[in-house]
């Protein structure tokens, strides 16, 4: 049985490690959406990809990349022709991957030679390339519409960056000083985690660290199965229904769901799920992995560390093909959609299982992009929330979204923002009415108003807009929200959910409500 204390003090000694890393990334960062919104990941993995740590302010839905691609970097440049000093990244969504978008960064780490830790780290870097400014493409009809792929590439030797791939990434940049801010970043934080580990190292000595790791982990696992055992056995079935694929507005998509809990093990089934289509909901497996675990983990006791410990109890089924693990070249840019589905259907699932511990579905986070029209290029990313379920005992939280892939992130305070971009945040309040009614009311959505003072294109990429979470036991369904333009005589437009470069003019106001989240019991 593995020391309790000691496992404790060894997970907090390597989560400080990836902490550390995850801040210096934030602090050294470029671009305006991590410096401000601290949307920035780090983790420490073994060479056999096993997730042995996570900063605090790592999203589940990075951890899980950065741990599903570390053995395809493997493949590609195996360990024994790495040196030390050197730096690896891709962002291929088939391979462990997020989206163009989000690079995944390692860093070897060396015990006796040979290469047996990681460090990595992760970002949303400002722009590779695609249809619209910042990696949104919501009509992206396929991967390459999205933006630069990268597969696993040496990034940097002890010397710097390399030269090859820098000039890559700025030829497929609208912002290529930012996009090189984040990327040294991004390495300096790898740097930092690296040393930390190293003192470990130092002080557990190799065998030491290996069997300490070993045991942290086999700790973490019983804690998962005890935690599992305390829940219902048996078969609970739910599904989520997708507003549409940004192509065709009239066709909506499902993501299904079987449950089956039992023997101190949960399997996620996700088996009838529609197939993957040439449009911007599909995900990568390493995301639907991510969406499934954080919904069981909502469950159980959320004292139990996040790392490959706990993921060994839990049996995740993706059908290949499917809008969960798309396959080449369906585009991977509006993975938001389909994960959050995948997670609400868990929530659902469980929620039947456990009724005590119920959750009325929730309104879910709408992200979008707002960008200069050409160049000198600035860009805006930013998500807006929408209000929780309500649950048992509980009104719903207002305007926070179940937001498995925010993490401690926050929405950038107006300040910045409008210093940095020529616009003004006119106002930012909650809809009253907005959460559903019920013995507990759901949460309210809020309403978020940007008005220009140069033309600008703005990208929106959201759901829950014409299908709103319905109430629980009777409980009512929240109100939906919409994305609009506020047209100069005041008149108010309503966008698609999912649109590319919405032009806007001077003068005139986008406007962001988001959907409330559904009742919880009969009213009266």
């Amino acid at each position: 049985m593995p020391d309790a204390l000691t496992a404790q003090v060894l997970r907090n000694a390597l989560v400080v490690a990836a902490e550390e890393a995850s801040i210096v990334v934030v602090r050294s960062a470029y671009s305006t959406f991590i410096v401000e919104g601290s949307d920035a990941s780090a983790a420490v993995l073994d060479a056999g990809g096993r997730l042995i740590a996570q900063s605090m302010a790592t999203t589940l839905m990075n951890s899980m990349a950065l741990a599903t691609a570390l053995p395809e970097v493997l493949k590609d440049i195996p360990a024994h022709t790495m040196a030390e000093g050197e730096v690896y990244a891709l962002n291929d969504a088939y391979r462990g991957g997020v989206h163009t978008n989000d690079l995944l960064v390692y860093r070897p780490v060396f015990v006796g030679g040979s290469p047996r830790y990681f460090t990595a780290t992760m970002i949303h870097v400002s722009d590779l390339g695609g249809l619209s400014a910042g990696g949104m493409a919501p009509l992206a009809t396929d991967i390459f519409l999205e933006g630069l792929q990268l597969p696993p590439v040496r990034l940097a030797t002890s010397r710097g960056v390399e030269r090859e791939i820098e000039a890559i990434l700025r030829a497929n940049s609208r912002t290529p000083d930012k996009v090189m801010g984040d990327v040294r970043a991004l390495i300096a934080g790898t740097a930092v985690a690296a040393r930390r580990l190293e003192r470990l190292i130092d002080e557990y000595g190799e065998a030491g660290l290996e069997e300490g790791v070993d045991d942290y982990l086999r700790h973490t696992e019983e804690r998962t199965r005890e935690a599992i055992a305390l829940l219902p056995e048996g078969r609970f079935e739910s599904s989520y229904l997708i507003d549409d694929d940004g192509i065709d507005h009239d066709r909506p998509h499902a993501v299904r769901l079987a449950l089956e809990i039992g023997g101190g093990r949960v399997l996620a089934d996700f088996t009838g799920t529609d197939p993957q289509v040439p449009a911007a909901i599909n995900a990568s497996a390493s995301q639907s992995l991510a969406a499934a675990v954080f919904g069981v983990r909502c469950f159980l006791d959320p004292t139990i560390p996040m790392n490959d410990g706990c993921l060994r109890a839990i049996d995740i089924h993706l059908p290949r093909g499917s809008l969960l693990n798309a396959t080449p070249p369906h585009p991977c840019g509006g993975r938001f959609v389909p994960i959050y589905a995948a997670m609400e259907a868990i929530f659902q699932a469980l929620s039947q299982a456990v009724p005590e511990r119920a959750i009325a579905p929730s309104g879910i986070l709408q992200p979008f992009s707002i960008a200069a029209v050409g160049a000198p290029y600035w860009i805006h990313l930013a998500y807006d929330f929408g209000g929780v379920g309500a649950r048992p005992g509980l009104d719903g939280p207002d305007a926070t979204g179940v937001h498995f892939g925010i993490g401690r992130n926050s929405v950038p305070q107006v300040e910045p923002v409008e210093s940095r971009c020529p616009l003004i945040v006119e106002s930012i309040e909650i809809i009253e009415g907005s959460g559903g009614e019920g013995l507990h009311r759901g949460g309210r959505g809020s309403r978020t108003v940007y008005r220009f003072l140069a033309d600008a294109h703005v990208t929106t990429r959201g759901d829950r807009l014409r299908h709103a979470p319905p109430g629980r036991d009777g409980g009512s369904p929240g109100r939906l929200g919409g994305f609009f333009k506020r047209h100069l005589d005041g008149t108010l437009e309503r966008l698609p959910s999912k649109a590319n470069n919405v032009r806007f003019a001077a003068g005139e106001a986008f406007v962001v409500e988001t959907t409330g989240g559904g009742g919880l019991g009969t009213p009266r």
